[in-house]
């Protein structure tokens, strides 16, 4: 392949890649001001300034490209969380688990439009898709790295995927109606609670 040829291709490949990253943050504002339901293909190419043809090209319908915004946005959220996790001396297992959901919990109380869309759109196949996606600039995805914490913790733990769906649930659940409503009370007030539930599932879990 000569110079030129490898030149135009990667053009061409930036190009659409370009396009689709448009695609996607033109669905999700629209997503958040106007709702899923109210939002048309047409009102994204429209504002994305691209034919209704290159829609397709990367999604079937809107429901697949809210599914991708799911997908990406929860998985930016665990990953922004484990490289934080990546600069402290955290090693038990249980602790980094912690130290995780809390990053996360944090991430969504400061971004409350955020959760309200993750929240209504999450669905754990969506969410596994997310953790099993290659990350950027890494070579494994997050679902990896958790077996990578789990092999380095002092523990067992029988099945680990059941484990993480419960801690998902659970703390999506509670963190949605403390954060965003302050019901039945406010999320600072309510996290020693949830993190004592946490250790107790996942002693529920442990073997041996």
């Amino acid at each position: 392949m000569t110079i030129e040829k490898n030149t135009l291709l990667k053009k061409a490949a930036l190009k659409k890649k370009q396009k689709k990253e448009s695609l996607l943050n033109t669905a999700f504002e629209l997503f958040l001001t106007k709702g899923l339901a109210k939002t048309t293909i047409s009102d994204i190419v429209e504002k994305a300034g691209v034919a209704k043809g290159t829609f397709y090209l990367y999604f079937k319908d809107k429901y697949d490209i809210c599914d991708s915004l799911v997908s990406s946005k929860a998985g930016d959220i665990f990953l922004n969380a484990h490289r934080s996790l990546a600069n402290t001396d955290i090693h038990e297992f249980e602790d980094q688990i912690l130290y995780i959901l809390d990053h996360v919990l944090n991430q969504l109380n400061e971004d409350k439009a955020l959760l309200r869309f993750i929240e209504k759109n999450l669905s754990w196949g969506i969410f596994r898709k997310a953790l099993d996606s290659t990350l950027p600039n890494e070579d494994c995805n997050i679902y990896e790295l958790y077996e990578e914490m789990l092999k380095k913790s002092s523990k067992s733990y029988k099945n680990p995927e059941l484990m993480l769906f419960t801690l998902v649930e659970l703390i999506s659940s509670t963190g949605y109606s403390c954060i965003l409503y302050n019901e039945p009370v406010s999320m600072e007030e309510y996290k020693p609670v949830l993190y004592r539930t946490v250790r107790s599932i996942m002693d529920s879990f442990c073997e041996g």
